[in-house]
């Protein structure tokens, strides 16, 4: 558990493409940011930013001139609701020029500097904002990696609520909170899910979900936001015992993967989703070869659901199917009994090469001289731990995902 914060970031997103329960699940851009902040211990509320995302069709290659756009686009006439507009020409900008104004803000605010995004469920930081910078190469700045689920804080004093069908109508409703209903966009009424959305309603969104924060802090709630969702930063690679138990609800099945992908290729692709340590395993065909398959566990059966929404999103030019398979699927797969193997991948002082074709009596002495000079090295190539750096094995006694 983890000490309240300072501030709250209500925040909101949308893309080109579906929204409500199938957001990003198109692989849609991102087009619009909508964001306000909560002072937690003042019980007050900042300014309602916006942040529209509009690429340039003049390729603008001057770092002045994009800054230009940036800056005269907060006069835009748009009709929005929000305090203050901004654009950007990439989705990099957007996310720098948004942890820019949130840094400013905070910072005018006064003493304090603990924040935290605080979302209406797991797609705008999951499912929009993580896959989209993995898949364009973009660094995600801190304050995306970790958020309050606002969905999961209201169900604590709510605990009959279904998060699934749970949304800001359905809290605000509870909470006896009195909203512009006409105006106000309830996407379990919503007859088609993928239809856009209208680009005013985030922000009618964000207020609302500003209002829902400040009645939780009220009585009888007296809310305090202290746990943490968190978005793993790197894939944790390990072994797995045929012996471990693994639940039937967090493994997918991934199909169409390019015969050169690694597992740290697939974690990419589900970025955003925490996969268990250990938990990509690479399927070979009966030549040893990989079959352009995989098994993938994830660290609960919610990451899983999210995982399967992912069926037919691209890894380059190549659109992955995702299944949902069993742990005794995944068992098959990555399950080990070699303490040897198990040791060898728990050392952190490597990086690891994989040798083919060595004559069936190769001895690990061959093995050392083999990367020695005189065999066509010009300097040495260290072993690191001598022999124990190298597990001589078959497809038999070797992980088969490696």
């Amino acid at each position: 558990m983890t000490a309240q914060v300072d501030y709250l970031v209500v925040f909101f997103t949308a893309t080109s493409g579906a929204s409500g329960e199938l957001l990003g699940s198109d692989e849609k851009e991102l087009v619009q940011l909508v964001w306000q902040l909560v002072d937690v211990k003042n019980k007050k509320l900042g300014k309602v930013n916006e942040l529209l995302i509009k690429p340039d069709v003049s390729d603008l290659t001057d770092e002045k001139e994009e800054e230009d756009v940036v800056e005269d686009s907060v006069e835009e006439e748009n009709g929005s609701k929000a305090d203050c507009v901004y654009t950007a020409t990439s989705l990099e900008t957007a996310l720098n020029l948004f942890h820019l104004q949130l840094t400013n803000e905070v910072n005018s605010a006064g003493a304090g500097t603990s924040v935290c995004l605080c979302t209406d469920g797991q797609l705008h930081i999951r499912q929009v904002i993580h896959p989209e910078a993995a898949s364009k190469n973009i660094l995600v700045p801190d304050c995306f990696y970790s958020f309050f689920d606002l969905r999961k804080e209201f169900k604590k004093h709510f605990p009959s609520s279904d998060l699934k069908t749970l949304n800001v109508h359905i809290m605000a409703e509870s909470l006896s909170i009195p909203v512009d209903v006409p105006a106000m966009w309830d996407p379990s009424a919503t007859l088609d899910p993928s239809a856009i959305l209208p680009a005013e309603i985030a922000v009618q969104q964000v207020q609302i979900m500003a209002s829902i924060v400040l009645a939780l802090f009220s009585e009888p709630f007296c809310h305090v936001f202290t746990n943490q969702e968190r978005v793993s930063e790197k894939f944790e690679t390990g072994t797995c015992s045929k012996m471990e138990k693994v639940c039937d609800n967090t493994v997918i099945r991934a199909r169409g993967l390019p015969w050169q992908s690694s597992d740290q290729d697939i974690a990419r692709f589900f970025r955003g989703l925490n996969i268990a340590k250990g938990g990509a395993a690479l399927c070979l065909n009966a030549q040893g070869r990989r079959n352009g398959e995989a098994l993938v566990r994830f660290v609960s059966e919610e990451h899983r659901d999210l995982a399967l929404q992912r069926h037919k999103h691209h890894m380059g030019n190549r659109y992955i199917e995702v299944y949902k398979a069993t742990g005794e699927d995944f068992l098959k797969i990555a399950g080990g009994t070699s303490n040897e193997v198990a040791m060898f991948l728990s050392r952190e002082d490597q990086i690891i090469v994989r040798m083919r074709g060595l004559p069936f009596t190769a001895t690990h002495e061959q093995v050392l001289t083999f990367f020695s000079p005189g065999e066509g090295l010009k300097e040495m190539c260290p072993v690191s731990g001598g022999k124990d750096g190298i597990p001589i094995c078959s497809l038999s006694r070797w992980p088969p995902h490696w």
